[in-house]
């Protein structure tokens, strides 16, 4: 079985609205820290936000998504590799397509897009306002992602929340606009109308539905069951992703004061399987991705 790629997502200001230990999007230097110490822990791909802003209503479009602040990418992005090797994975999959494609000009390795629907709904906490998200992401607009994509030499992560995700995957590359190694991300828990049941029959289903040779990985948005599913992806052969974006609980149910935390509770969880885990650079031959210089100095 290949070697683990554990991915680490530190952004839980709109998943977890309140959680003490986010510091603020803005502070790229202390949420820089969060992921350079989760790297070094066992991470070797990072799913950053970057800068970015919820709004606050639909817009006249139909959608209520998330403003991209470009210089706040570019500077965590700098940030975080001015110190560790990893592979950076642009997320925000809830951006308008067009600002996606501008910040492929920051050369990311790979970028997040949602193959279903956006519908979500995130309010752990009953002291603060729901925060939610909706767009539809028509075929068309995946293929010019994916289009886009191929310019750029950007790997995309295709986020699937219900197995209706993997028809348009299956769709899209069958037009050759997604290059094999493809990687997709479950996503099970996910409370809102794309919520797909975090159990192991739904993630068996899923898995089952992942064409052969395509990777794929598991985030979980779900506290009580979290823990419980990431040892069933890794015996499936599938990777995992953890960190304070999906669930800031630990397995007792403590909150984390790390992501590295979590990362070291996935390292053990493979241990215990008998699977090594990847480091960035395996990672990436193992996802097809071009090899990358491991520092690169801000200046």
């Amino acid at each position: 079985m290949e070697k683990l790629i554990i991915t680490v997502t530190v952004d839980s200001s709109a998943s977890y609205p309140g959680y003490k230990n986010m510091p603020p999007i803005d502070d790229t230097k202390t949420v820089a820290e969060e992921y350079i110490r989760a790297v070094n822990a066992g991470a070797s791909l990072v799913h950053h936000h970057g800068v970015h802003y919820l709004e606050d209503k639909i817009q006249p479009d139909g959608r209520k998504l998330s403003k991209i602040n470009f210089e706040g990418w570019k500077d965590l992005t700098d940030r975080i590799r001015a110190k560790v090797d990893a592979i950076i994975q642009y997320g925000i999959a809830s951006a308008r397509v067009e600002e996606k494609i501008k910040l492929m000009e920051q050369g990311p390795e790979m970028m997040s897009f949602c193959f279903n629907a956006h519908d979500e709904y995130f309010r752990p906490d009953p002291a603060y306002p729901p925060n939610e998200l909706y767009a539809i992401h028509p075929r068309s607009e995946l293929e010019q992602f994916t289009k886009a994509c191929l310019q750029y030499n950007v790997k995309p992560d295709c986020e699937s929340f219900h197995t209706g995700a993997i028809w348009n995957f299956n769709y899209i590359r069958k037009q050759g606009l997604i290059k094999d190694p493809a990687w997709i991300t479950m996503f099970l828990g996910w409370p809102g109308g794309a919520w797909t049941p975090p159990d192991v029959p739904s993630l068996v289903n899923f898995a089952q539905h992942v064409p052969e040779g395509v990777n794929w990985t598991l985030s979980v948005m779900d506290p009580a069951t979290q823990w419980l599913l990431m040892p069933v992806a890794i015996a499936l052969g599938g990777h995992v992703r953890v960190g304070w974006e999906d669930n800031p609980y630990m397995p007792d149910g403590s909150l984390s004061k790390t992501n590295a935390e979590q990362v070291e509770v996935a390292v053990k969880m493979a241990k215990v399987a008998g699977r090594e885990v990847a480091t960035a650079a395996e990672a990436r031959k193992i996802m097809g991705l071009d090899p990358r210089p491991a520092l690169v100095p801000m200046h």
